[in-house]
């Protein structure tokens, strides 16, 4: 299922980055440069988020909550906003 219409992300594509772990992308911005691109419209963020908390919880990996580095942003909004490197 096509998740990001902007960049033809599917629910699929998401799911294939997120390998429990220590450079598992915490957030959708991570999971967007993982794939090799950065959120347009904005719109797919929360299905991302949804689609990342599932999988993660299914992995037995940390909420986004728990993170310890310091590194993961409060809102979702900011995920969405975080520049591309």
């Amino acid at each position: 299922m096509i998740v990001c219409s902007c960049n033809i992300l599917s629910d699929g594509d998401v799911k294939a980055c997120l390998k429990p772990g220590q450079d598992c992308p915490r957030t959708p911005a991570q999971v967007y440069r993982c794939l090799g691109c950065s959120p347009d419209c904005g719109r797919c963020v929360r299905t991302i988020r949804a689609i990342m908390d599932k999988a993660l919880a299914e992995a037995g990996a940390e909420p986004l909550a728990a993170c310890r580095r310091g590194c993961c942003p409060a809102k979702l909004e900011q995920a969405a906003a975080e520049p591309t490197l």
